[in-house]
C-alpha cells in the first residue's frame, strides 16, 4: 500500500473504531435511568453509578483511541469492556430459534470491534497520535 495513505488510513481506523463507543458511552451518561434498568433487566445491579462508570469507560476510552492518547490501554480495557458485555446481553445461543439471528450478528459484530482492539492494543495507534511513538 502507499505510504502517502498510512495516516489517514490510520486515523479514520481510529475514529471508526472509537465511534460506537464515544455514542454509546454518550446515550448512557444522558440517560442513566434508563441504562440502569436496562442493565438491571440482564440480571446486573439496577445501580445509577454502575451505569454512570461503564459510560465513562465507553466515552473516555473512545477518546483515547481516537486521539490516540493511551490507545493501547484503553483498547484493552474497551476490548475486555465489549467481550464481558456481549456475553451478558447478546447471549443468542439461549434464546429462542426466533430470536436468535438479531442477538448473533450483534455478539459477531462485538466479536470483531473486541479483535479489532486487541490489533490496536497491541500494534499502538499509529501516526499523528497523541501517545508516545509507540513500537509493534
Amino acid at each position: 500500500m502507499l505510504d502517502s495513505l498510512k495516516t489517514p488510513l490510520t486515523v479514520a481506523g481510529r475514529i471508526l473504531l472509537a465511534l460506537m463507543f464515544v455514542l454509546a458511552g454518550v446515550g448512557k451518561l444522558t440517560n442513566v435511568g434508563g441504562t440502569a434498568a436496562y442493565m438491571g433487566s440482564a440480571g446486573l445491579p439496577a445501580l445509577p453509578a454502575l451505569a454512570v462508570l461503564v459510560g465513562l469507560i465507553e466515552l473516555l476510552g473512545g477518546l483515547a483511541i481516537a486521539t490516540g492518547f493511551m490507545a493501547r490501554w484503553a483498547a484493552l480495557a474497551l476490548a475486555t469492556f465489549t467481550l464481558v458485555a456481549s456475553l451478558i446481553f447478546h447471549r443468542y445461543w439461549s434464546l429462542p430459534a426466533d430470536q436468535q439471528m438479531m442477538q448473533q450478528l450483534l455478539f459477531m459484530k462485538n466479536m470483531a470491534v473486541t479483535g479489532g482492539m486487541l490489533v490496536l492494543a497491541a500494534l499502538g495507534p499509529g501516526p499523528a497520535s497523541l501517545g508516545k511513538p509507540t513500537r509493534p
